[in-house]
């Protein structure tokens, strides 16, 4: 009985076989990138989705270019509160004041602006420094008195929302200097020849691009010097090449109608500059030790107080700039304005992945988690459901947002 030694060679693989294999590898590397990164990336996935739902529900009318402009402009006083708010629970706190805040804010600037004639700039300033000192105070007491966040920021919104009926007499007052106005409501000027867009705007998007692919590849570039886990190479360039895509087309929406908004400027230099000083800053490392860990934190030299007490001054002054942009917006003050701007915020904080238990979050969830609420309302708007069922679905989402990371930390300790 013979053997045959004879090498066999192997059967080439059937036409497409190996492209086929390839598209099947990215796909289970994207997926795994994906799983090993969903915290940050799920709300992202839920915001494309939502966009892209009620993109088809309502026939194209939510991705008009004048509709995005004025979603930008009706979301932006709850977006710069929802940055403000996220740095206040990452640190382990809460603040229920904002709203009655913003609307105080709005009421001074109103009697500085309408009834004794201050010029709008010199009276921004001093309602920015007002909004400082208001989140100063609460922020003494809670980090240097040892009160609640929960107790202070509560009564802190009924004082607040007291003294805007004192202050405005129980009535409407305005209208604003133009300039304000035009903070809120008005646009970058036109230059350049005419080439159906708006060219500044278009500058700006090409190089915002760049920025931020600039910073995408030093991230990564930092992470993988201190060993730190980093995407695969392929699913690095689908995120950047998905960056790229979303910014290009947010650009050429706006600069199909009347270019950028001057408020969203004011949105990206919050969101730059607040983003760097929490990623990078001191500050920012002290923010996410106290909120993770308080007891380490102090053990490892955190001055707790200082950095708790800076965290409300921070959210006083957002929340004076968000009440000088939602008057202006509609230029009037109103003893009525802010009403739920806390809870919105807070939403939006929990639904770009905060948590409960403090130490995590980012500045960009925060803007996130705002989008979510601004489209939602939108779109629904745009569909016409009636404002009760669209409490509904917002608490639904919100619910839907602090479950998925409860079966996220879930996940990971298991």
């Amino acid at each position: 009985m013979s053997t045959d030694l004879t090498a066999k060679t192997p059967a080439p693989a059937p036409p497409g076989k190996s492209g086929s294999a390839a598209s099947d590898g990215l796909l289970r590397l994207l997926l795994d990138g994906m799983r090993r990164n969903m915290r940050q990336y799920g709300m992202l996935i839920a915001l494309g989705v939502i966009v892209a739902l009620f993109a088809v529900w309502t026939d194209g009318d939510l991705l008009l270019p004048r509709n995005v402009s004025n979603l930008v402009l009706q979301n932006s006083y709850i977006l710069i509160l929802a940055i403000g708010m996220m740095i206040v629970i990452i640190a382990g706190h809460i603040d229920l004041s904002v709203g009655s805040i913003t609307a105080f804010i709005g009421g001074v600037a109103a009697v500085l602006m309408v009834r004794n004639d201050v010029p709008w700039p010199l009276a921004v300033l001093l309602c920015l420094a007002m909004g400082a000192a208001a989140g100063a105070a609460q922020g003494f007491l809670i980090a240097y008195a040892g009160m609640p966040s929960f107790i202070v920021t509560l009564a802190g919104m009924l004082i607040f929302r007291g003294l805007t009926e004192v202050f405005l007499e129980g009535q409407t007052l305005g209208p604003f200097p133009e300039g304000l106005q035009k903070t809120a409501n008005g646009f970058l000027p036109e230059i350049g020849p005419d080439t159906n867009y708006h060219n500044l705007t278009l500058l700006l998007g090409f190089a915002l691009v760049g920025v931020v692919i600039l910073q995408e590849v030093r991230d990564r570039k930092r992470q993988s010097e201190y060993s730190l886990e980093v995407l695969p190479a392929k699913l690095f360039a689908v995120k950047l090449a998905a960056l790229t895509a979303a910014v290009l087309t947010f650009t050429m929406l706006l600069a199909s109608y009347k270019g950028a908004p001057v408020v969203l400027l004011i949105l990206g230099v919050l969101l730059v500059g607040f983003g760097y000083v929490m990623r990078n800053g001191v500050i920012g490392r002290h923010v996410y030790a106290i909120g993770g860990n308080l007891p380490a934190a102090k053990l490892s030299g955190v001055k707790d107080k200082k950095v708790t007490f800076l965290v409300f001054l921070n959210m006083g002054m957002l929340a004076a700039l968000a009440g000088l942009v939602f008057a202006a917006r509609f230029n009037a003050a109103s003893p009525k304005a802010g009403l739920n701007f806390e809870l919105e915020a807070i939403a939006a904080s929990f639904i770009g992945g905060a948590s409960m238990s403090g130490g995590v979050g980012t500045v960009l969830g925060a803007i996130i988690g705002g989008l979510v609420l601004g489209v939602l309302n939108n779109g629904m708007n745009l569909v016409g459901i009636g404002t009760d069922w669209q409490q509904v679905i917002k608490g639904l989402v919100l619910l839907a947002a602090v479950g998925f990371d409860v079966w996220n930390k879930r996940k990971v300790g298991s």
